[in-house]
């Protein structure tokens, strides 16, 4: 049986930057911090402040894995409640129009 999402608008996902971010992780199981900003067009402290709102929201988790050698990269990945927002988001943009 088919799971149906139910629409729901949500602030939070709703700022574009935001939204961008969570349709982008949406496709990929992580995704690193400067792939997101070049993705994005924005700057460090931009990026930070948005993944910042998400992860409160608990939509984003943020890890910084160590031990690989070189410079530690932060990566990001939507969790399921996240994607489970953004899916009632996107339906209840869909119903708008």
């Amino acid at each position: 049986m088919a799971r149906t999402t139910t629409p729901a608008f949500d602030e939070i996902i709703h700022s574009p930057n935001r939204l961008r971010i969570c349709v982008l992780l949406s496709t990929v199981e992580s995704m690193d911090f400067a792939a997101l900003r070049e993705d994005l067009g924005v700057a460090d402290s931009v990026l930070s402040k948005h993944l910042a709102t998400l992860t409160d929201a608990g939509y984003v988790t943020l890890t910084r894995p160590t031990g690989l050698g070189g410079r530690p990269r932060t990566w990001a990945r939507l969790t399921t409640p996240g994607l489970h927002a953004l899916h009632g988001h996107l339906a209840a943009l869909q119903e708008l129009t």
